[in-house]
């Protein structure tokens, strides 16, 4: 690593410059949703006050009350990390130059794994040690493909989430743990349990794979371990910060609950497997998932790492974007994939090419899996960057842009006004739309066509305008 420093940070830095631009181009053109964004914004800003993640929009929406806490909705204290890049400077850009340092961060433990990798091949190297001309090429392509993998892509596409954590803490665990540093992995297995509850499934997953390698005892301490941090994040943490437990409970094909549930899988193992890949874009998501990768994942026991998140998605009967290859759900399994496709290639490449031109086989692969990666590029969100209407504004974005330049700064109207107090007020200004704020907080947005929002707003805040009037 140490020779190919600047080589692998360029391609870091160039990663992270792609993922910001579009990013924040996708904000300037209104073509990145609100919901998630404006979630995330509120929370970071609400941690960069020393408040405990507070996002109005979370609450209201999802009918737990404007003084909702985020780690009611998903247990993701890794956010408060966030605030002191509020401090210099808060708004929904700097999410989006977070998100993008966060995803390119991946790239440097992903090339080494694959680097290392490559020795394990042919009998002239010696173990441990990097590889020479052939490994080196391999890295490379297999940092480029991550970076611009569609499941990546498609994470940049909705704005912003959580799980821009997960790809660097796995890229890290898998490469450490080849390296022999067990307690730097396990320290990034621990800071994954920070991310959103249902990573202690990935967690237990690094434990499957562990457990099938014959290392029983680490294997099963992070089974256990995940499955139990899952657990306590559902049931015990995520309710007492005001968020219910069954809030996401969408396995009703399974049975109303996790015991009746656990049931069905063990009573009914084909009805299960059936489930996994019905409707077929279960199936689909899944293809094109080790398709992209040439199926290498399939000839790697890393790959029992991606199961338990795989079955939480496609297990579920309800939620279509969970099944789907668009949003960030992908993103989350991604590196645990490419790891997967490594170490497949290098088993292939054994068989294939010996001890003596194993490592060329293996670069071999390696360029095909880029290629792969840049051929799916234009049919996904990245490629919108090489389209020049990406750029451009269309008449409803120019004015939506003029309405958002013509609030005066400082101008809101508070959720406890009376309606006609905040109608006044929107037309005293000449504004299309005003922020509707509660204890300096953003709630809503109030324009001339939305009364019934500013209604339910005052409704979940606790408020009437025929209370405030008495």
């Amino acid at each position: 690593m140490r020779g190919h420093r600047v080589g692998v940070g360029t391609l870091t830095v160039a990663a992270a410059v792609i993922y910001i631009s579009f990013g924040i181009v996708q904000w300037e053109t209104f073509r990145v949703g609100s919901y998630d964004l404006v979630i995330f914004d509120q929370a970071v800003r609400s941690y960069a006050h020393f408040r405990p993640g507070i996002s109005p929009l979370n609450g209201v929406q999802d009918g737990f009350g404007a003084h909702f806490s985020v780690l009611g909705d998903h247990w993701s204290p890794v956010l408060a990390l966030l605030a002191p890049a509020y401090w210099i400077s808060d708004g929904p850009r700097t999410l989006a130059v977070a998100q993008g340092v966060l995803l390119a961060l991946a790239i440097p433990p992903l090339w080494s794994f694959t680097r290392r990798a490559a020795p394990a091949i042919g009998v002239r190297s010696v173990p441990g040690e990097h590889s020479g001309r052939a490994g080196t090429v391999a890295a490379y392509c297999v940092a480029v493909s991550y970076a611009l993998s569609w499941p990546v892509a498609e994470a940049l596409g909705i704005g912003f989430h959580q799980v821009a954590f997960v790809p660097v803490l796995t890229a890290v665990f898998f490469e450490r743990l080849q390296a022999g540093r067990t307690g730097v992995a396990l320290a990034a297995a621990g800071a994954l349990l920070l991310v959103k509850e249902d990573m202690g499934l990935l967690v237990a997953g690094f434990g499957l794979y562990l457990l099938v390698t014959r290392r029983q005892a680490l294997g099963g301490a992070l089974i256990t371990g995940g499955v139990a941090a899952t657990w306590l994040a559902t049931f015990v943490l995520r309710p007492a910060f005001g968020g219910r437990a069954t809030y996401y409970w969408t396995y009703t094909a399974l049975g109303p609950g996790l015991r009746q549930a656990a049931w069905h899988v063990i009573a009914h193992p084909l009805s299960t497997l059936h489930l996994m890949v019905s409707p077929d874009v279960k199936l689909g998501t899944m293809a094109l998932l080790a398709g992209v990768l040439l199926f290498l994942p399939l000839a790697s026991p890393v790959s029992l790492a991606a199961v338990p998140l795989l079955a939480e998605r496609m297990l579920d009967s309800v939620q279509p974007n969970w099944w789907s290859v668009h949003f960030q759900y992908n993103s989350c399994i991604e590196v645990v994939l490419v790891c997967a496709a490594v170490d497949g290639a290098v088993r292939i490449s054994r068989r294939l090419g010996g001890a003596r031109s194993g490592d060329a086989w293996f670069a071999r692969l390696a360029a095909l899996l880029c290629v792969a990666a840049v051929a799916v590029v234009p049919f996904f969100s990245l490629g919108s960057l090489a389209r020049p209407g990406f750029y451009a504004q269309t008449a409803r974005m120019q004015a939506a842009s003029a309405a958002a330049a013509a609030v005066p700064s400082g101008v809101v109207v508070d959720a406890a006004d009376m309606l006609d107090t905040a109608l006044a007020r929107l037309q005293s200004c000449n504004c299309h739309t005003l922020p509707v704020t509660s204890r300096g907080a953003l709630v809503g947005l109030l324009t001339m066509e939305n009364v019934g929002e500013f209604l339910l707003i005052q409704s979940a805040l606790g408020r009437s305008p025929q209370s405030r009037a008495a």
